[in-house]
């Protein structure tokens, strides 16, 4: 029983803190507790990844890699350094509720260093 309440704990904690992420990058809480959606969220809409990415991360084994460049890229796009990120992947029900409750702020930008754009640009005059 003492095993049960204590992964209830650390559940909460780590949805608990995704759920103020998602707020602080704009996007509503309760998109941080869907699976799978959440993740196509984070890596499309907050990362500013393409879908690949997204698609690439549900393969077994072969998606623990770009899982690490996704939570470096999330800790980037929070102002926190590379190893934060692994910190998210690695202790997320510790770092989850950091980055969401702690002085960080959402700076929206892509992993190469562009601004995340929504929508395509129309060049038109």
């Amino acid at each position: 029983m003492a095993v049960l309440i204590t992964e209830l704990v650390l559940f909460g904690a780590l949805f608990a803190g995704m759920w103020r992420v998602f707020e602080k990058a704009g996007r509503p809480g309760w998109e941080a507790i869907v699976p799978i959606y959440n993740l196509y969220i984070l890596t499309t809409k907050i990362i500013g990844r393409s879908v690949v990415w997204f698609v690439a991360c549900l393969i077994p084994v072969v998606g623990l890699v770009p899982a690490v460049i996704l939570c470096i890229d999330v800790a980037k796009s929070f102002g926190k350094s590379t190893g934060y990120g692994i910190g998210l992947l690695l202790l997320g029900f510790v770092f989850w509720p950091m980055l969401g409750f702690g002085d960080a702020n959402y700076m929206r930008v892509a992993p190469m260093g562009f601004p995340v754009v929504d929508q395509p640009r129309s060049f038109t005059a």
